[in-house]
């Protein structure tokens, strides 16, 4: 692995903790765990020029890999499905509680022919060829400050006004 400041990694680590402590997210408690996945955060920074989660392969194209930066697109429904992401650097405040376990979580990245595919049905801003668009998740609105977000299930803590997750409506 490359050579990565051990300042680096700790500068890292503290970003990525009070971004997650101020959007109501939660990083492993495991702190020696957690600073190996920000030193493959940094490592694929140096590699790619962007930190691609480091459990999974980069293809070293941003335009494809942007599903996969940290935090990926596949954090939110992972968390809500098995407590924590894929590579377990976010987890459910059940996991840290330790009233659910920390197993392994399955891989919610669609194989590349699918999103290849996908991205090929679309046209920019994701609209499809006909004009219509359709949405691929239902879409949430916060009735306290009128975040938006199109998602399988509305956030644990709304990302803006910190408003629980009964504070969000179905929109769409």
């Amino acid at each position: 692995m490359e050579n990565i400041p051990e300042t680096r990694v700790d500068e890292l680590y503290q970003k990525l903790k009070k971004d997650a402590e101020a959007n109501g997210y939660n990083l492993n408690p495991d702190v020696e765990f957690v600073k190996e996945l920000v030193r493959g955060l940094l490592v694929n920074e140096q590699r790619y020029g962007y930190i691609s989660c480091p459990c999974r392969l980069s293809t070293g194209k941003k335009e494809d890999d942007l599903d996969i930066i940290c935090p990926c697109d596949y954090r939110d429904p992972d968390l809500d499905k098995h407590g924590a992401c894929f590579c377990a650097l976010y987890v459910s405040k059940e996991v840290i509680a330790g009233k659910k376990p920390l197993g392994s979580i399955p891989e919610s990245r669609p194989a590349k022919n699918v999103r290849e595919q996908k991205k090929n049905n679309t046209g920019s801003a994701g609209v499809p060829p006909s004009g219509k668009c359709v949405l691929s998740y239902p879409v949430y609105r916060c009735k306290v400050c009128g975040y938006l977000c199109a998602r399988e299930t509305p956030p644990e803590v709304c990302p803006v006004c910190k408003a629980k997750r009964d504070r969000f409506e179905r929109f769409i």
